[in-house]
């Protein structure tokens, strides 16, 4: 097995990028603000959306093991969103190599970088931490409905 390509998307990476969403969504259900059910139901349009940059694949031997990405949410702000890894992919230091990515297209751009990781998920709030990533305070639900919440983190300039 080969050291995975970390890199980012192109257009011809339609239909691995949709692999490994709906994989992440199906495999950790309550790291996304969005469900299974609702990108199922996603036309090809609204996949294509997801590759604007600066989303990321990781690729093992030409397979699709992980993900990341991010869109500004507001002027001057990108939050990163859909970080996955599959499970035996996970501790390789992976999570760094996407958000290395990720945060060098947001900070090209001059943009404040944050994310949301839900509560009681602690690799990933372990990752980030170790990433550079504070604590902002705020909290609110993982999404309409969830009982589950999200711990907002910035990565400071």
């Amino acid at each position: 097995m080969t050291d995975p390509v970390v890199r980012y998307v192109t257009s011809s990476d339609l239909e691995l990028w949709k692999d490994v969403r709906l994989r992440s969504l199906a495999e950790s259900p309550d790291a996304f603000g969005s469900t299974l059910a609702r990108e199922e139901a996603f036309g090809e349009a609204d996949w294509l959306d997801r590759l604007a940059p600066p989303a990321v694949l990781v690729l093992a031997d030409d397979a699709p093991v992980g993900l990341g990405g991010g869109f500004e949410v507001e002027p001057g702000t990108m939050i990163v969103v859909a970080m996955w890894l599959e499970p035996a992919w996970r501790g390789r230091g992976l999570s760094r190599r996407i958000l290395d990515l990720v945060v060098a297209w947001a900070r090209e751009r001059g943009l404040r970088v944050e994310l949301d990781v839900t509560e009681g998920n602690e690799p990933a709030r372990a990752a980030y931490l170790a990433y550079g990533f504070v604590p902002t305070g705020h909290v609110e639900p993982l999404r309409e409905g969830s009982p589950l919440r999200v711990e907002r983190m910035e990565l400071p300039a």
